[in-house]
């Protein structure tokens, strides 16, 4: 059975963007390293050994990511890689647009008109792999759903003061387990909880 896991790099006061959904300083600890890490064939990065360590077989073992339509259009689909796991699922209430499809037509990207459709089509393709939430909007609205089964933040030192918050319109207590990991990289810090359900 697949798990599920919210994932995104966060600023220190919660916010995964600005308003206008650029993340300014919060992916500098992308390129400040030596050792190069793969999300895929298509993106790398360079990174601290400490971030290698740990987002290395974190994004090995991920085989379905879910976004929503925002972060569809904001990245215009990755061009057609997702940028973590081998498949992916955009919720979203609107058909993709044709002159993306006709571009990338083979890209392996699916859609879902809920949250809940999406989660559970993710978990069916992804069969015993990892399925990763990106944080926001359709992340909150899986953790408000209770289909979230862990949470993974990379903490920026950074204080954003405003943007795209981690858990989305999410409100209510849920308890987490105590960190797992935590994992000091080089201007990040990499933090991994199981939620209690």
């Amino acid at each position: 059975m697949a798990k599920v896991i919210m994932q995104a790099v966060v600023s220190v006061d919660g916010y995964i963007a600005y308003p206008d959904d650029t993340v300014g300083p919060l992916f500098e600890w992308y390129g400040n390293g030596e050792v190069t890490v793969r999300a895929n064939d298509e993106w790398q990065f360079n990174v601290g050994r400490a971030s290698a360590d740990y987002v290395q077989p974190f994004w090995d073992a991920v085989k379905v990511t879910v976004i929503g339509r925002r972060l569809f259009d904001t990245t215009d689909g990755w061009s057609g890689v997702p940028a973590a796991g081998e498949q992916l699922v955009v919720v979203t209430h609107r058909p993709l647009p044709e002159e993306w499809l006709a571009r990338f037509p083979d890209a392996p990207f699916h859609t879902a008109g809920s949250v809940e459709e999406g989660v559970a089509l993710a978990k069916k393709l992804a069969g015993d792999g990892l399925v990763c939430v990106c944080a926001g909007d359709v992340g909150g609205q899986a953790f408000s759903a209770g289909l979230v089964d862990e949470v993974a933040m990379d903490v920026a030192p950074v204080v954003l003061g405003e943007g795209v918050r981690f858990f989305g319109g999410h409100t209510g207590t849920v308890l987490l387990g105590d960190p797992d990991a935590v994992v000091q990289g080089d201007r990040v810090l990499h933090l991994h909880y199981t939620v209690k359900h």
